[in-house]
């Protein structure tokens, strides 16, 4: 019996720029899980030294492959002129912001995984609604 797959990674370099500093490479992942359909996880540095993670919409992504999209703390956009094989992802917080290069080619080999997974426009048939108000109620206790 075959087990069946519930979520994709990706194991990538980044190039990671702050103001006023160099881009430096940087060990990432790409994470997904069909438990939280709707989500991408972006972990930034090695698993071992407890990477920055950020969370946010999987269709943020794909749409970033095509065109500019996102407001506030994410935002994506594509392939552009200097670098015509990355795309790139702005993450900003209440401690600054950092500009982050990833290869196209990766980002879309991760994201067929994802939709193989779960097709886009069957993310709710995904969501175990008696599990999420489980954790939810657990939280206030």
């Amino acid at each position: 019996m075959r087990k069946q797959l519930t979520s994709a990674m990706c194991a990538v370099t980044v190039h990671v720029s702050v103001p006023e500093e160099l881009s430096v490479p940087l060990p990432a992942e790409l994470h997904y899980d069909m438990t939280d359909p709707y989500a991408v996880r972006l972990s930034l540095g090695a698993p071992e030294a407890r990477p920055v993670n950020w969370v946010f919409a999987r269709t943020l992504l794909a749409e970033g492959l095509c065109r500019p999209t996102g407001v506030g703390d994410v935002l994506v956009f594509p392939r552009h002129g200097c670098r015509p094989h990355s795309m790139r992802i702005v993450l900003r917080s209440a401690a600054g912001a950092a500009l982050v290069e990833i290869a196209v080619s990766e980002v879309a080999t991760f994201l067929s995984k994802t939709f193989i997974l779960v097709p886009s426009g069957t993310e709710s048939l995904h969501i175990d609604l008696d599990r999420t108000v489980v954790e939810l109620m657990s939280r206030g206790e």
